[in-house]
């Protein structure tokens, strides 16, 4: 089938979604994802951030093949091995909890609002972020600090109460007798990379002590190393009551956990949430070789030592422009803040063959597979700098800072 028959199809039978762009992908193994015409591509968003591992890494594609000719699926009211395993490995790698699986961020997201309204017996608002990102499900999206994506859905789900990101002053005020928990990502990753203080997290595990509310992590994106520590709370000193990951979790397989902390999670009671496809042994057993591969391989040490390499030339990049404000970000999780809108440069490089994300409006993700390369970083590197150079002499000096 030809590339355009195939983008005729999408047009034709499927709901218009996403603003689908590029060639037609079929293979990928790495960092690296081949187009129908032959042309290789390198995706520093693999999987939009799923592929922690890049592309079909060999192991994952051995351990699915393995447990796909043993046992696919089973409902959750029979027992298996995989989901026992693959919780035992998160409560070991994270602090005593008990975990409940289902099969995306937004389901964990949901999860936990469930979990908050039976924990506040009678308590049910919920504190969250300016610019924070939950998820597109209802109560995920009525979490979530961007009007953008709420505005069309309204009414949304009440009890929400959103506060800026890293005021401390301001969430303070917000706190009622109704108060049961506050939600926050430690680094806000569709809301423009915005890494949040340490003091600033450790005085709201304070408050959620004090006030016996719900410290509410969501390591969707952060989770399983991309910042360099297994789950990004580590490197805060603190420790969530409920912790929420998906993405890298299944390293590229759809699967979220909801991790509660064990002294209150046993006031969730048999059948008052379900998930039918959630932690199947298939998606199980290729979630803990992840987790294993990540020890064996050394990705966590990879993923410091190309962090400090790639934060550092990028800041290279940046004291020779002007399109370029700022660079922020933890470990393997960079944001590019621009004086102009993001998109144009996203869709230049993918002209280039270079993968990135435009989030924000005006800021480019990058998000490599953990165990990413120097060699792939200067390619990736080499095709941004071409492409900030076009745009900084598009740029017109008066509207340089």
């Amino acid at each position: 089938m030809s590339s355009h028959a195939t983008k005729n199809m999408f047009e034709k039978y499927t709901l218009p979604t996403y603003t689908r762009i590029g060639p037609i992908f079929t293979k990928g193994r790495g960092s690296w994802l081949w187009a129908k015409s032959g042309k290789r591509y390198l995706d520093l968003f693999p999987g939009w951030g799923t592929a922690i591992l890049g592309h079909c890494h060999p192991r994952i594609a051995k351990t699915l093949s393995a447990q796909a000719k043993k046992l696919i699926h089973l409902p959750n009211n029979l027992y298996q091995e995989e989901q026992a395993l693959l919780a035992k490995g998160i409560v070991e790698r994270s602090y005593p909890a008990k975990v409940f699986f289902a099969n995306s961020g937004a389901e964990a997201v949901e999860g936990a609002i469930k979990f908050s309204r039976l924990y506040g017996n009678g308590r049910y608002e919920i504190i969250t972020m300016t610019n924070s990102f939950h998820g597109r499900t209802f109560g995920a999206l009525s979490a979530t600090g961007q009007k953008k994506y709420k505005q069309p859905f309204k009414p949304l789900l009440p009890r929400f109460k959103e506060v800026r990101f890293g005021d401390l002053e301001s969430l303070l005020k917000k706190i009622s007798k109704k108060t049961v928990g506050v939600m926050i990502e430690l680094i806000q990753g569709e809301g423009g990379i915005n890494v949040a203080k340490r003091h600033y997290i450790k005085k709201i595990q304070d408050l959620c002590q004090k006030n016996k509310l719900l410290l509410i992590i969501d390591e969707i994106q952060t989770g399983m190393g991309r910042t360099g520590k297994l789950f990004c709370y580590q490197h805060y000193g603190v420790t969530p009551d409920i912790m929420l990951l998906s993405k890298g979790l299944g390293a590229g397989l759809p699967i979220s956990a909801l991790v509660v902390k064990r002294k209150i999670a046993d006031i969730m009671k048999p059948g008052l949430h379900a998930s039918t496809f959630g932690g199947s042994p298939l998606v199980c057993s290729a979630s803990q070789e992840a987790f294993t591969i990540i020890q064996e391989e050394k990705i966590l040490n990879n993923v410091t030592g190309m962090s400090a390499y790639v934060f550092n030339q990028l800041e290279r990049i940046k004291k020779q422009c002007h399109i370029i404000k700022e660079i922020r970000g933890m470990g393997l999780m960079v944001g590019i803040e621009l004086a102009c809108d993001s998109y144009p440069l996203f869709l230049e490089c993918l002209k280039r063959q270079l993968i990135m994300n435009s989030t924000h409006q005006n800021v480019l993700r990058i998000m490599p597979a953990l165990n990413v390369t120097r060699e792939e970083l200067d390619e990736g590197l080499h095709i941004l700098k071409e492409v900030v150079d076009v745009f900084e002499r598009r740029k017109s000096p008066s509207t340089r800072r």
